[in-house]
C-alpha cells in the first residue's frame, strides 16, 4: 500500500502476520523434514517432502497419515486436521526450545483409547471459527466459516475493518472509508479488542480459567494489575506494543514506558514525551530500587508446565519471592 507503506511491508513478517500458514510457506516444517516423538502407546511423526507435509500417528501395528492443510502459530506450531468430514487439534505440537514435538499446550491430560483418539482434540465448529477467525482474516463472514475466502494470517482487514474497502476509495481520490483511528480508543476498549484473540478479562473470568495457562493472556494479566486504569493511555497495549513489528524482546525497550507513570517532573526525555503526548501527568509511585530494566523485575517470565513455552506476565506488580501465581 502506498500510503502506510512501512505498515504494510513489515506487519506480514510479524507472529501475527504469520499466525496461519499454508503448505508450501511453511519455513519450520522445511527445516525439519522428519519429526517424530512416542508418547504413551503412539508414536507421532511429522514429514515433509517438498511442499506438502503429513502428520502420521502409529499404534506400531496400523498407521493414519494426515495431510496438514493449516499451521498454526509462528516458530511454535499445532495443526489443525481434517480427517472424515471433522477437524482436529494436533495432539502434539511443535515447540523450537527442545526442538522437537511434544504434547500440544493444554491438551497434556488426554488420555487417547483408540489410534483415532490419538490423532487429537475433536473441536466442534465454534472452536473451528475461533481458531481460524483469530489465526486468518476473512475466515468467518456472518458467522459462518468460509474457507473459500480465508487468507492465512492477521492481514490488515482483519484488525481494520473496511480496508479493502477504503483503499478501493482511496485510488479514487475518496478518502472518507478511512476506518476508525484505533489509537483514539481508551486503554480499555484497546484491551478488549486485543482481547478478542488475546483473551479479555472478562473472557478468561467468564470461562473461569484459573492458573498458569493464563498466563498466555496478556489484558486478561494486564486488567488484574493494581495499577490498570481504562482510562489511560498509558497503559494500553498499543502504548508498549507497535502491532505492526515485531515483539520487542530488550527489557530495557520498555523503560520509557514504565517511567511515563513512575517517574518525577524530571522524568527522562521519553518518559515526558510519552506522558505528554497522552496529556497524562506523571502522578504514580517511584520504585526506590532502580530505574531501568522494570519490566525484568515487575513483569516476571514465567514457563508453562510443559517447560517449553515462556510468557512475559503482564500483571505488573511488586513481585515477591516464593508466592504463589496470581490469577
Amino acid at each position: 500500500m502506498s500510503c502506510h507503506r512501512s505498515q504494510s511491508q513489515s506487519q506480514p513478517r510479524t507472529p501475527m502476520g504469520r499466525a496461519l500458514e499454508l503448505p508450501g510457506a511453511n519455513p519450520t516444517l522445511g527445516e525439519n523434514p522428519k519429526l517424530t516423538v512416542r508418547k504413551g502407546a503412539y508414536t507421532y511423526t511429522v514429514e515433509t517432502h517438498g511442499e506438502e507435509s503429513t502428520y502420521n500417528v502409529s499404534d506400531g501395528a496400523r498407521t493414519i497419515s494426515i495431510p496438514i492443510h493449516w499451521n498454526f502459530g509462528f516458530g511454535a506450531q499445532t495443526w489443525v486436521l481434517e480427517r472424515s468430514g471433522r477437524r482436529y487439534e494436533s495432539a502434539v505440537s511443535y515447540y523450537p526450545s527442545i526442538p522437537g514435538l511434544d504434547f500440544t499446550t493444554g491438551d497434556e491430560d488426554l488420555k487417547p483409547r483408540s489410534l483415532e483418539e490419538a490423532i487429537g482434540r475433536e473441536i466442534e465448529l465454534r472452536e473451528t471459527k475461533v481458531c481460524f477467525g483469530c489465526h486468518a482474516t476473512s475466515a468467518v463472514t456472518n458467522g459462518k466459516m468460509t474457507f473459500e475466502s480465508l487468507r492465512p494470517g492477521v492481514t490488515c482487514e482483519h484488525c481494520h475493518a473496511g480496508t479493502t474497502t477504503h483503499l478501493a476509495d482511496s485510488l479514487n481520490g475518496d478518502f472518507d472509508s478511512a476506518p476508525p483511528d484505533l489509537r483514539k480508543r481508551t486503554s480499555e476498549e484497546i484491551s478488549n479488542f486485543c482481547g478478542q484473540c488475546h483473551r479479555s478479562w472478562e473472557t478468561v473470568v467468564r470461562n473461569h480459567w484459573r492458573g498458569e495457562l493464563t498466563i498466555r493472556f496478556q489484558p486478561y494479566r494486564l486488567a488484574n494489575s493494581k495499577c490498570f486504569d481504562g482510562a489511560d493511555p498509558r497503559i494500553s497495549c498499543i502504548a508498549c506494543h507497535d502491532p505492526h513489528q515485531d515483539i520487542v524482546r530488550q527489557d530495557s525497550s520498555y523503560d520509557g514506558n514504565c517511567l511515563a507513570c513512575h517517574s518525577s517532573s524530571t522524568a527522562s526525555p521519553q518518559a515526558s514525551s510519552i506522558a505528554a503526548s497522552t496529556g497524562s501527568l506523571i502522578h504514580a509511585r517511584i520504585c526506590p530500587t532502580a530505574k531501568s530494566e522494570c519490566v525484568s523485575c515487575h513483569m516476571p517470565k514465567v514457563k508453562l508446565p510443559n517447560g517449553h513455552l515462556t510468557f512475559t506476565d503482564h500483571q505488573i506488580r511488586i513481585v515477591k519471592p516464593g508466592e504463589p501465581f496470581p490469577n
